[in-house]
């Protein structure tokens, strides 16, 4: 399969500077450099190769695209160049500072570069989830700087369709069949009446500029495949997709809503509490209520537990399994005599979690972690990113079981010689402290076989004998 990979060139200086570059052919910055020559690991780590490569005349993308390349060993390949990949010219813009331009006009601007890929690393989050949340924070920070009081974001019911899709193939509850909410907090999106198209089509229409973002057509992410690939062809099916998924969506919210006003009620009869300490009464539910549908929506809405943490709750409770503990991101539940009693996660709780053979999926802390067994032969490359371990699936002994590390906990770090004690390789790699408090441990047969989003023991290596790999990864929740 032939492939096309679009990098962008690294950060140049006027980018630091906040001015319209355009054809001004500016060099790359010190970070602009580190970049580019990321970017060319980060394509060498996924396994790409490339037989030819394109380019703009400009320094700072010759740069780029020549730092890449060393990274990767591929400095022999023929380059072409050409100016019409040069960036647009901003006319007599070009060379201004953007800010002040937006000022003279009177208009006001803010503008902000992330590390995202840098992000990405330290975190092992997506690039739309290490993205977003830096955006948002960001935003919330300008509000709080200058005294906004609505950010007015720009989704569109496109975008809402295409959420219900993602969380559908997910598998989450009904809430997230609602799509995108109009308004959360002080978070609005005025645009969720139009579609796509009528945005483009107006924009146009007034002669409006518009930039689309070039991630918009990779299909590695989920909602583009979902965009690009599935609802064309529900559209051919039926044209009037987009009206009645419209509609769909507003019956999805009134269920909702109609669902939360019960729960709220449910809650109040089920749910005491004392000293911090919140006891779900199971026997007070109703018979006339789903039990099951009451205890996750009371458990996911109110305390941030996951369907399938409370499927395995519930499951103890059918047993009378008394002491069993759950977890969520921020509180423990405990199965106690037919009472499911919730407290928030004590410094000093290892949040034990025990993952059986051929379970799909676990959590721990802010994290999500899926497993999937595959063939050797499967595998483009047998590097990946932090977030991603792979191991030979033989050597795995079950069942596995994720927790907080403690002191005297050792492990042989992938590629190197002798066990090293994960305090010690957490200070190697300097870790600030609070990711050092929340860092886990994935156990097999009694030893660390995954400082989890870090490195993984040596002894689980995939080999030359290597016939399955388990493949873990990490995504922040």
């Amino acid at each position: 399969m032939k492939r096309i990979v679009l990098l962008r060139h690294g950060e140049s200086v006027w980018n630091k500077e906040n001015r319209f570059t355009g054809w001004t052919d500016v060099d790359l910055t010190e970070n602009g450099v580190e970049e580019a020559k990321r970017a060319g690991r980060m394509m060498s780590e996924a396994g790409l190769s490339f037989g030819m490569a394109f380019t703009s005349y400009l320094k700072r993308a010759v740069k780029t695209l020549n730092y890449a390349l060393d990274m990767m060993n591929l400095d022999w390949i023929p380059v072409e160049k050409s100016w019409q990949l040069n960036e647009k010219h901003y006319g007599i813009l070009q060379g201004l500072n953007k800010k002040e331009t937006a000022r003279k006009y009177g208009i006001v601007c803010y503008n902000k570069r992330f590390d995202t890929v840098g992000e990405m690393e330290r975190t092992g989050e997506s690039m739309e989830m290490a993205a977003r949340r830096l955006r948002y924070a960001w935003f919330h920070d300008l509000c709080r700087e200058y005294g906004y009081t609505v950010i007015a974001i720009a989704h569109h019911i496109d975008d809402s369709i295409e959420t219900f899709f993602i969380n559908l193939l997910r598998g989450t509850g009904l809430r997230g069949l609602t799509g995108i909410s109009n308004q959360v907090g002080h978070v609005v999106r005025p645009l969720m009446f139009a579609t796509r198209r009528e945005i483009t089509e107006f924009a146009l229409q007034k002669h409006i500029p518009f930039r689309e973002d070039s991630s918009n057509r990779s299909t590695k992410y989920l909602r583009n495949k979902i965009r690009l690939g599935l609802i064309p062809r529900i559209r051919e099916i039926n044209p009037r997709f987009t009206f009645i998924m419209r509609r769909n969506i507003d019956r999805l919210e009134d269920a909702q809503r109609f669902i939360d006003a019960a729960i709220d009620n449910i809650f109040r009869t089920v749910v005491t509490e004392s000293s911090g300490v919140y006891t779900l009464h199971v026997d007070r539910i109703g018979e006339q209520s789903t039990r099951e549908f009451v205890i996750y929506e009371i458990l996911n809405t109110h305390y941030g537990f996951r369907g399938d943490t409370v499927d395995a709750l519930c499951r103890a409770l059918d047993s009378g399994s008394s002491g069993k503990r759950f977890y969520s991101r921020n509180y423990t539940a405990v199965v106690d005599r037919g009472t499911v009693v919730v407290v928030p996660i004590d410094e000093g709780d290892p949040c034990e979690v025990t993952v059986e053979k051929g379970q799909h999926r676990a959590y721990c802390g802010n994290s999500a972690l899926y497993f999937d067994v595959c063939d050797v032969d499967s595998l483009a490359t047998y590097s990946a990113p932090e977030n991603i371990a792979l191991m030979d699936a033989d050597k795995v002994e079950y069942p596995l079981t994720l927790r907080r590390w403690h002191d005297g906990d050792a492990f042989t770090p992938f590629g190197m010689d002798g066990r090293k004690k994960v305090s010690d390789y957490l200070i190697d790699c300097k870790v600030p402290l609070p990711e050092k408090q929340r860092q886990f441990v994935l156990i097999s047969g009694g030893r660390i076989a995954w400082l989890v989003g870090r490195r993984i023991d040596d002894a689980f290596r995939i080999t030359d004998s290597t016939e399955r790999v388990l493949r873990i990864t990490r995504e922040i929740i």
